[in-house]
């Protein structure tokens, strides 16, 4: 390995060595008030990295599991000097006066009315990823915020990453060749928590966590943070975590959405643990090139573990192979040898709420990496390689009119049925 000829070769030094965004305190102004949708772990990752940047109270919580909701305010009490006040609705938090900007850290099957309700109150909106549980939600989020011509992050932080911005300098600097495809992948092996149907704990309303999804017999596996690998709240690996790669990846290359996908796959190693495939492969043809998922999550993943986690630029002058914190080059031709960039991560979570809140403040769109209309598309990427998976079919997608061409089976996917009396948007 080569590092110091691949930094001397390349312009990805200074991207790799200093930050490119940097936010000032808001302390000397009006402190931005803010609230939260769903104060378990990652909404409370979310508001947490709101207090790190400065200048913000938050002065709401919302959630329908009390414990979370007495613990996140206790400890939002201690960081902040101020308790927030405690919802079980969210509709009710969003009457708060004063408020500025709305976090929305609930599982995706509630973002679509969450998020739509918080653009009808007029508020700025940091909403976790996916955008969406399903792709005609997506579209009618994209209306709602265009009602409301509010500012919207939407939780993709990897393009906040300094080694993946680096990657993209190579590639774009035509270092890699012409790229012909494209290889993304996370492999692992999650622990999954117990199966067995039992009643909620006690602090969680089980059918109000449930909302417009269909109400499943409660288990720990498809509870809180385990609902990921469940397909009626997370709809899977692709369209959590392998989402994230996917938006990268897009934003490297400058792609659009797919034309085509072709999945396939399985539940083999933990059937009857999960309901969504633990081996997937899935091709989305974008009309420059493939890329092609792939995960396991049994066994060692990749032959070497090191690539488990990352995405694979295979050109014709290099592979470029890009993760969070690590580039390695591999050039063509006989008797080449891999280069690697280590570069330290200086905080992509903190980095994209700090440019959000930066956004508020000034209410400049223009500093925002990831706005909705970019998150329709790579959710919508992922959420049409499932469909696929689902149908054992390939999909046709005609982004123009965002529809599903001559398959019938499969465009009844584009919409889920909400259950009972809630009503889906339009």
């Amino acid at each position: 390995m080569n590092r110091r000829s691949f930094i001397e070769k390349t312009s990805l030094s200074t991207a790799a060595m200093v930050s490119a965004f940097h936010i000032s305190s808001f302390s000397q102004d009006r402190k931005l008030k803010i609230g939260l949708i769903g104060c378990g772990w990652y909404g409370m990752v979310d508001v947490k990295a709101t207090l790190n940047a400065g200048g913000v109270e938050v002065i709401g919580i919302c959630d329908i599991d009390t414990e979370h909701l007495k613990n996140s305010a206790d400890e939002l009490e201690k960081l902040q000097g101020a308790r927030p006040k405690e919802f079980s609705e969210y509709l009710e938090l969003l009457d708060m006066k004063g408020m500025d900007a709305v976090f929305i850290g609930t599982p995706p099957h509630w973002h679509a009315l969450q998020f739509i309700a918080a653009c009808e109150k007029g508020l700025d909106v940091y909403c976790e990823k996916p955008l969406s549980y399903d792709v005609n939600e997506g579209l009618a989020m994209i209306k709602a915020a265009d009602k409301a011509g509010n500012i919207v992050q939407i939780g993709f932080q990897r393009r906040q990453s300094d080694a993946f911005k680096a990657a993209g300098e190579f590639i774009s600097a035509g270092k890699a060749g012409k790229i012909h495809e494209i290889g993304v992948q996370i492999h692992y092996n999650p622990g999954i928590n117990d199966t067995t149907v039992q009643a909620p704990p006690p602090s969680l309303d089980w059918e109000s966590w449930c909302g417009p999804a269909p109400k499943l017999d409660y288990r720990p596996s498809i509870g809180h943070k385990a609902w990921r690998l469940e397909k009626e709240y997370g709809n899977g690996h692709l369209v959590d975590w392998g989402i994230h790669n996917i938006d990268i990846a897009r934003k490297i290359m400058g792609f659009d959405m797919p034309v085509a996908f072709e999945s396939n796959g399985g539940i083999y190693k933990l059937k009857g643990k999960i309901t969504t495939p633990d081996t997937l492969n899935a091709t989305m043809f974008f009309e420059d090139c493939p890329i092609i998922w792939q995960h396991r999550l049994w066994g060692t993943g990749d032959l070497h573990p090191e690539f488990n986690n990352g995405v694979f630029f295979y050109g014709e002058k290099a592979t470029v192979f890009a993760a969070d914190k690590k580039i390695v080059v591999m050039p063509a031709g006989k008797n080449q040898k891999q280069e690697v960039l280590d570069i330290p991560d200086p905080g992509m979570q903190n980095k994209h709420v700090a440019e959000f809140l930066q956004a508020v403040k000034t209410k400049n769109r223009n500093l925002i990496q990831c706005p909705i209309e970019e998150a329709f598309q790579s959710t919508a990427t992922v959420q049409l390689a499932m469909i696929s998976y689902y149908t054992g079919s390939k999909i046709i997608w005609d982004e123009s009119k965002h529809q599903i061409i001559d398959n019938k089976e499969a465009s009844s996917l584009l919409a889920r049925a909400y259950r009972g009396a809630y009503k889906r948007p339009d």
